[in-house]
């Protein structure tokens, strides 16, 4: 995985600035995020491994948790998968997920700011200022919908 002294650097100063230490960890579980996202924790080890071989599953376990809490990966879980990681943080955008095969892609802002939902508050209600709308879309895919015959087809 060949990252760019660019992002290397801007990681090296989002991690010292949240007071973390710069470790070959760390900075090769964000490059792995970032060549492969909406990747489970399973695959980010593996991409990991092939800049780090000695990497284990806890470090990785550990440092996917702790980047999350800093804000400097993102984490969700679609239905019926393990939670997924993305380096694409402080913005609204969401997710779209095939039901078919599972491809997650990103959806931007259905209405172009942050957040996109605004809320409508029941009376009695405390309302809150919202920071971000978690938006999942499921379909099929087009590659899905070429394989298969879907349900109303078939009739």
């Amino acid at each position: 995985m060949t990252v760019s002294a660019g992002a290397h650097d801007e990681w090296a100063a989002a991690l010292r600035a949240h007071g973390r230490r710069v470790t070959k960890q760390r900075l090769a579980v964000l490059a792995a995020v970032e060549h492969h996202p909406h990747s489970p924790a399973e695959s980010i080890l593996a991409a990991a491994r092939q800049e780090l071989p000695e990497l284990t599953a806890q470090s990785v376990y550990v440092v996917l948790g702790d980047l999350t809490d800093l804000q400097m990966l993102r984490r969700f879980e679609p239905p019926h998968s393990a939670a997924l990681y993305e380096t694409r943080v402080g913005d609204n955008h969401h997710h779209a997920v095939c039901i078919g095969c599972g491809r997650v892609e990103d959806v931007e802002c259905a209405v172009g700011h942050a957040p996109c939902l605004t809320p409508h508050w029941d009376e009695g209600s405390k309302p809150m200022t919202i920071q971000i709308a978690d938006v999942m879309y499921q379909g099929i895919c087009e590659d899905c919908q070429r394989s298969q015959k879907l349900p109303s087809e078939r009739n």
